[in-house]
């Protein structure tokens, strides 16, 4: 266990977290909703600290990643935590219950990257955010050792811990699940506005991707997507856009998303974004240069990259993202 970053001590020896906004209130011995926090004697413990539940190499792009050193592989971490309870969770075995864990220490995760020769790591699976004081210090000790990090997480973050974070992560996937705060609140027990922010500041300092998640019959309308392809293409039309398939999972029984409505928002996004991709599904998912439609990164069994100096090999036009 670590001590809490941000808390507030309130009276009768109980705290406050001030990670999420949340803001849960804890007496003595209560565990946070996270699964993360726990008050002790008056102070706010991170009880996940150094404790994960999975440890595995994947390829970038399935964070999803796609403008982000696409076709390197990397090494994933997750712990037993998150600061949602989404009725359609795919990780819920390991974000909802409590569940067996090992420690992993920063230094191990640097030594797996060598044994692995990969020189990123992505903290993923469940949120990141619930393991916060654990991703901080091993981002700055992997940063020490020339190792990239990825941050795939909900978004839901208050904004001065999310200040602190920014400098040491080098890539963020936002999951954005809608642009409803009333779908927030009655499937993720969440609020939709800090997530919003949580964008608006990332793509500010960081490279940012962001995955939609098409649920059938709850906001895969088309005027749900367009509001969300409006906000992202406010901030910057060049930010990559994944839109998912949906299966019934967890406690969620809606029928899997159509093809048909996955082609739509894509055909809906691409009118105004650059970059969009589905994700769940076959599909070629190609990166093509918005000025002259050449294929500039081919996925496959390889991947082929056709950017040089981060520009279209073909026309010169500069493409989002990170390369080698």
């Amino acid at each position: 266990m670590k001590k809490a970053k941000y808390y507030k001590k309130l009276r009768n020896n109980n705290v406050q977290c001030l990670l999420c906004p949340h803001y849960c209130v804890l007496a003595p011995q209560e565990t946070a909703k996270c699964l993360s926090r726990k008050n002790i004697d008056g102070e706010l413990w991170a009880t996940n600290y150094a404790e994960t539940v999975t440890v595995s190499i994947d390829p970038m792009e399935k964070k999803p990643l796609y403008h982000f050193f696409p076709g390197r592989n990397i090494l994933s971490v997750g712990s037993n935590s998150c600061n949602f309870s989404c009725s359609f969770c795919q990780n819920y075995s390991i974000s909802q219950f409590p569940v067996p864990t090992q420690k992993i220490s920063p230094e191990t995760l640097a030594q797996t990257c060598k044994k692995y020769k990969t020189d990123f790591v992505a903290f993923t699976y469940t949120e990141p955010i619930t393991w916060f004081e654990f991703v901080l210090d091993t981002a700055k000790i992997l940063h020490e050792q020339n190792i990239k990090t990825v941050f795939v997480t909900n978004g839901f973050i208050n904004p001065e811990p999310l200040a602190e974070l920014l400098p040491h992560i080098d890539a963020f996937n936002i999951d954005l699940k809608s642009m409803n705060d009333d779908f927030y609140r009655k499937f993720c027990d969440g609020r939709v506005q800090p997530v919003l922010q949580t964008i608006k500041t990332v793509a500010k300092f960081s490279h940012l991707e962001v995955t939609n998640l098409l649920i059938t019959g709850e906001n895969d309308s088309e005027k749900d997507i367009e509001q969300l392809v409006d906000f992202i293409a406010e901030i910057n039309p060049n930010i990559p856009l994944h839109f998912s398939k949906y299966f019934p999972h967890f406690k969620m029984n809606n029928p899997p998303t159509s093809e048909s409505t996955l082609y739509q928002a894509f055909r809906l996004a691409k009118e105004k974004l650059n970059y969009v991709y589905l994700g769940n599904i076959l599909t070629d998912n190609d990166t093509r240069c918005p000025h002259c439609d050449a294929i500039i990164i081919k996925r496959g069994f390889r991947t082929e990259i056709k950017i040089e100096n981060g520009k279209c090999k073909y026309c010169g036009m500069e493409i989002y993202g990170k390369f080698e």
